[in-house]
């Protein structure tokens, strides 16, 4: 059951109602998180623009995707798993496919070392070891990358954490957040 109030285009006030627009021309609909998040119209605002810059950087759709569901996976976070297995699916991920990015693998190498990185950073706040830096560069992954990867787990951390406290309806198919291996 949603904590905070759902925000719609009827109940929001001027600046709520850009807000959501520009979440539908961004997303193609208006998920209940964000509907959510339009109570603080500046967090929602902050959240869009990082979310929509970061549409432009280096990493690829799918490798967004892949970063957004390993950080809701190991933040626990039952809105944001779902919404991103549903994602993921419509980027041509398989079902192993997502369960490896649910554990933090990859086939691909270049790729693995980008959620490797991605995990370090969320649990040791940044804190990359002289080693596996070395080891996503030798992988391929780029300065570029590595900024962008921080930038991700951070963006999705907000989305997760706001999840936690306003537990939105869940408006995605549900997934359980046991991962089977």
């Amino acid at each position: 059951m949603n904590r905070l109030p759902l925000v719609t285009l009827e109940t929001a006030d001027p600046r709520q109602g850009e807000l959501l627009e520009e979440t539908r021309r961004q997303l193609g609909r208006v998920p209940n998180l964000y509907a959510a998040l339009a109570n603080g119209p500046q967090a929602l605002a902050g959240y869009l623009a990082l979310r929509d810059a970061l549409t432009r950087g280096v990493l690829r759709a799918r490798v967004r995707e892949q970063l957004a569901l390993l950080v809701a996976q190991e933040n626990g976070c039952a809105y944001c798993v779902a919404a991103h297995v549903m994602r993921s699916a419509k980027l041509g991920l398989t079902d192993q496919q997502v369960t490896e990015t649910r554990l933090g693998a990859d086939a691909d190498p270049h790729v693995a070392a980008i959620l490797a990185v991605a995990h370090t950073v969320l649990h040791e706040g940044g804190r990359v070891g002289d080693e596996q830096l070395a080891a996503a560069r030798a992988a391929g992954v780029t300065d570029a990358e590595l900024a962008e990867v921080v930038a991700h787990v951070a963006l999705n951390v907000l989305s997760n954490s706001f999840n936690h406290l306003a537990q939105p309806e869940l408006d995605f198919p549900p997934v359980a957040l046991e991962v089977a291996r």
